[in-house]
């Protein structure tokens, strides 16, 4: 069997899995947010915290909870990284710096991930799992949160209230990332993943059965629960520093395949939970359908230029391997990259950088789309229902009629909260690259120089703003400069979107329902699905074309 065959016939097992998850666990999902009883358990974590889970919120009461419960947790994981040397677990490791404690807290508190640091020359015990993998649970339930409230909104009428945020992010955890991440846990350790708190090992090293003399340092840790919800809640963080290229992590071909199906089972599935909960579950699929247009369009994409560069040593390996495991090859690695990248997981198990020069823009314009097709657990919808908006407003202008989705008019306020959204992403990415550029600096830290080395600190800062986590590699983001840019950008690329999505949400929920007429707009319809994707490429197009002109599409035409 030929390596693009083997990779086609992935694919098609992947989407085949993918659509026998998508409807049960889609309405699921569904029932979960729309359930008005509580489990015993949810109830003593309410009691915990002092919330109440009945009450209603308006959408700055829903953004409070969502900022105030993510403040605590930066400071929590912030201080937790501070003491790790008195720490019992700490396997001897010291304190992290005050710059990358801050890098690492609001990496993981806002489901972005990034690591500017060796996972296991750095983390002990403790923190790893009572920090970073409490925040993996979370992170994720707060972005679902936000989802099902911007849903509410079209749901909803004549009322401002979007449901409880305590009661939608406990139900986050115990009802659907819990018992998901304990089952692809047991799959992973069953097969080879390892599951331990063991200490340091010293390990010899050895080539064909002969010892070449050195050694190496391992240690163990509760790496597949953690691997589970790495993936499961699109995090992406890694237990080692290969990250799901470590075989303690990604053992198989098959739990390659496998953890590629967790980090987009949510995120497809939620757009039938929307669906549901809107009513219509054609709705659903008209936003499906163009999640999985774009997805798998990016997949062929990054295998035609991956396995069809020219040069002769490429083509006996069949297709490029620099950078790639050999256990996965080109076709799965392709997959995995362009998964990860259109979703906010960042996890990866080959290594971007060596990609070649189009595949590396494919994995950057993915993240420049706004994540969403079909995106992180929650932010993927609420993103492509915000751009949903956008394009039936374009629908609109076209034909001289007010725009209306889902029977909600979209009017001035609607279509400016939508607006900035689009627009602060994009604006963070291009600031920061531009001043890291500017500065004398931060360019030391580039091992590259030209088109290759200015796309290390773009998809650094892509990655970063768009809360994804993944890197180029060959870019030391262990600097001050760094550490500290990188984690503004992941913090204002997460929460202020959060801030206009709730307002929409909120002047949505507010309307009257339109009752439907000859001239509404069809959005469950297949015309609808290609205006949406049209408008999803020419808008990042024309946002990011010439700042991708002068990275990967410089170097991939030069090669």
């Amino acid at each position: 069997m030929g390596p693009v065959l083997a990779g086609v016939l992935q694919l098609l097992a992947l989407i085949g899995a993918l659509a026998l998850a998508y409807i049960p666990l889609g309405t699921y999902m569904a029932k979960v947010y729309s359930s008005d009883r509580h489990w015993r358990v949810e109830k003593w974590i309410y009691k915990g915290i002092g919330a109440n889970p009945d009450t209603g919120m308006r959408w700055p009461a829903y953004l409070r909870g969502v900022l105030g419960f993510s403040v605590v947790s930066v400071l929590f994981l912030y201080l937790l990284q501070r003491v790790q040397g008195v720490l019992p677990g700490s396997l001897g490791f010291k304190a992290i710096d005050p710059d990358q404690a801050f890098n690492t807290a609001a990496s993981f508190v806002t489901n972005t991930n990034w690591q500017s640091y060796y996972g296991e020359q750095a983390m002990g015990h403790v923190v790893q799992t009572a920090g970073l993998a409490v925040q993996n649970f979370v992170s994720a339930a707060v972005g679902i949160a936000v989802a099902v409230a911007l849903v509410r909104g079209f749901a909803r009428s004549r009322t401002g209230e979007l449901g409880n945020f305590w009661s939608d992010m406990v139900r986050g955890v115990t009802r659907i990332l819990l018992p998901g991440a304990f089952i692809a846990a047991i799959v992973l350790v069953a097969c080879g993943a390892i599951q331990n708190f063991s200490g340091i090992h010293e390990v010899g090293q050895f080539f064909n059965g002969h010892s070449m003399g050195g050694s190496q340092q391992w240690n163990g840790g509760a790496v597949a629960s953690q691997e589970a919800i790495k993936e499961f809640g699109t995090n992406g963080g890694g237990y080692f520093n290969a990250n799901s290229a470590h075989p303690f992590e990604n053992p198989t071909p098959f739990t390659n395949l496998f953890e590629i199906f967790l980090l987009l089972v949510i995120p497809f599935a939620l757009t039938r939970t929307f669906g549901v909960m809107v009513g219509s579950v054609k709705q659903g699929y008209a936003i499906l359908a163009t999640m999985a247009t774009i997805w798998v369009g990016f997949v062929a994409l990054m295998m035609w230029t991956e396995f069809a560069h020219h040069g002769p040593a490429l083509q006996l390996a069949g297709g490029a391997m620099e950078g790639k495991e050999v256990r996965f090859g080109v076709g799965s690695s392709s997959i995995f990259a362009v998964s990860t990248t259109l979703t906010s997981t960042g996890a990866v198990d080959s290594f971007h950088s060596s990609f070649t020069g189009l595949g590396g823009g494919v994995t950057m314009l993915g993240m420049m789309l706004g994540e969403i097709a079909p995106g992180g657990t929650g932010s993927g919808l609420y993103g492509m229902l915000i751009m949903a908006v956008i394009a039936v407003f374009i629908a609109g202008l076209m034909v001289g009629r007010t725009p209306e989705y889902l029977g909600k008019k979209i009017g001035t306020r609607e279509i400016k909260l939508a607006a900035c959204y689009i627009l602060i992403t994009p604006a963070l990415v291009l600031i920061f690259t531009a001043a890291a550029m500017a500065l004398p600096t931060p360019g030391n830290s580039m091992t590259n120089s030209g088109a290759h080395g200015f796309s290390e600190i773009l998809y650094a800062y892509t990655s970063g703003a768009n809360n994804n986590g993944s890197a180029f590699a060959g870019l030391n983001a262990d600097t001050q400069w760094f550490n500290t840019t990188i984690g503004l950008a992941m913090i204002l690329g997460r929460f202020l979107p959060m801030i206009f999505v709730l307002a929409l949400a909120g002047s949505l929920a507010e309307q009257r329902p339109i009752p439907v007429t000859a001239g509404t707009l069809r959005t469950e319809k297949p015309l609808f699905t290609g205006l949406l994707v049209g408008a999803i490429l020419i808008i990042t197009g024309l946002t990011y074309f010439p700042a991708l002109a002068l990275g990967p599409l410089a170097e991939g035409l030069a090669s």
